[in-house]
């Protein structure tokens, strides 16, 4: 859950939903506040006309008769009476009283009463599509005394009307569960349909780190979509075409160099001093190492070899008995038990230079694989000094030696590292540094399982 609301699909998706739900509340708010309104209006307008009928028909029924018909004619809301108190009148008539005795006409008298019934301000309780909520009536609601043209008085309540006993009936609740569902689902497809082409372009850019040579983004979708996919193949290709111009160039100049430095060492075995020869020699050689690590860092960007099966156990076996065979001290520890889609190739040359790393420094290499997690991890540890904590990252940069000197006695040309890390990168993997706790320097390869690649 945690990593949903962290992801752009999430706080889309709970944007629109927060959004889209506020919308209605505020809108079904509004249209509710209307609906009063209008009903308010309406029942107004109605007490209007239904105080007028009552006042005229009650006039016309003989004065002994006029109080049972007022009984059997009103109603909730509409009241007209005989007078048992005197309570004091208003100082002006209201709104309605005016109205009532303009429709009247003359020898009619209206009088608004000063005091207001108690039921007026009493809450009513209604069941909105928010739940249950109390509200007050805010039309008409007065007590008049009226003065007949005989001469006779009564008085008119108009009262608020009774609350509807549907509504008290009806269950909001499932209707708001729909619509909170319905409201959830949009806006979930809406995320996702406005946050996969960011995924694809994520997981295009990753696939582009990992290999040079991957398959270009379709074009699709909406025209910002397809122009940011046409933007980022473009580049691509650009990317592509500057790293082959430059394994070009690179593999040129190491290939061409080794036709002088050939011709160096015959001519040195022409010296006669053996003490100059032998420094001109361990010179030469150490340019002719120089060289061929260029080249093979050039190499170790190229992902032309084709990606297969590979079986990680036989693969370091393979390599660890090639260096037990020219003299080093190497121990296989633990199995991985796993197969990974990888370059041969590449791995062994990756494997050769973590090795070959441990014993140079170290002395001895003890190699421990495990797998599991759908990865595999290689742990190589030498018995050397360890490294400062400075220098852990630094060692992997081209050309980068922790001493001084460049001779091959003291760590050769400084590209074993960053070789081996170019070759684990492509692979979809990583190599960490780190200073055993009971001495030495112990580097961790993670290779994954599922990691596909190019084929």
């Amino acid at each position: 859950m945690k990593d949903f609301l962290g992801s752009m699909t999430g706080r889309v998706f709970f944007t629109l939903l927060l959004g889209t739900v506020t919308s209605a509340v505020v809108t079904q708010q509004l249209a509710e506040n209307e609906r009063q309104r209008v009903i308010e209006d309406f029942r107004d307008l109605h007490a209007l006309e239904r105080a007028e009928q009552l006042i005229t028909a009650a006039e016309t029924v003989p004065a002994s008769a006029r109080m049972a018909y007022l009984t059997a004619a009103n109603r909730p809301g509409i009241r007209l009476e005989e007078i048992n108190d005197r309570l004091p009148l208003a100082p002006k008539p209201s709104e309605f009283a005016q109205a009532l005795a303009a429709r009247m006409g003359r020898g009619y008298r209206v009088d608004s009463i000063a005091a207001r019934p108690a039921i007026c301000d009493a809450p009513r309780v209604e069941s909105t599509l928010l739940g249950k909520s109390k509200s007050y009536w805010k039309g008409v609601c007065e007590a008049l005394n009226v003065h007949l043209r005989d001469g006779a008085q009564l008085r008119l309540q108009v009262l608020p009307p009774p609350p509807s006993g549907i509504s008290h009936k009806f269950d909001y609740r499932m209707i708001v569960v729909l619509f909170l569902l319905s409201m959830a689902a949009l806006a979930y497809v809406v995320a996702r349909m406005t946050t996969r082409p960011l995924k694809q372009l994520a997981q295009a850019a990753m696939d582009l780190g990992n290999d040079i040579n991957h398959p270009p983004l379709k074009l699709g979708g909406a025209s910002e979509i397809r122009q940011a996919s046409a933007a980022f193949n473009a580049m691509q290709a650009r990317i592509r075409q500057y790293i082959f111009q430059r394994t070009q160039m690179l593999a040129a100049i190491t290939h061409d160099l080794q036709t002088p430095l050939t011709r160096m060492r015959l001519r040195l075995e022409k010296v006669t001093d053996r003490e100059l020869q032998e420094r001109l020699v361990d010179d030469l050689s150490a340019m002719q190492a120089m060289v061929r690590e260029g080249l093979d860092l050039a190499r170790s960007t190229d992902t032309s070899e084709t990606m297969q099966p590979l079986d990680l156990d036989s693969l370091l076996a393979s390599v660890c008995c090639d260096a037990t065979d020219a003299g080093q001290q190497v121990e296989v520890q633990g199995s991985a038990g796993m197969a990974l889609m990888g370059r041969p190739m590449a791995l062994r040359r990756c494997l050769v230079n973590l090795i070959d790393n441990a014993v140079k420094y170290g002395q001895q290499a003890v190699v421990k694989v495990d797998g599991g997690a759908g990865a595999a991890r290689i742990r190589i540890r030498d018995r050397g000094p360890g490294l400062a904590t400075g220098e852990l990252a630094r060692v992997f940069e081209p050309f980068y030696r922790v001493e001084s000197s460049r001779s091959r006695q003291s760590g050769g040309t400084g590209l074993g590292l960053t070789i081996a890390r170019n070759i684990a990168e492509q692979h979809g993997g990583s190599i960490a540094l780190a200073n055993h706790p009971d001495g030495g320097l112990e580097a961790t390869l993670v290779l994954p399982e599922c990691y596909r690649g190019k084929r």
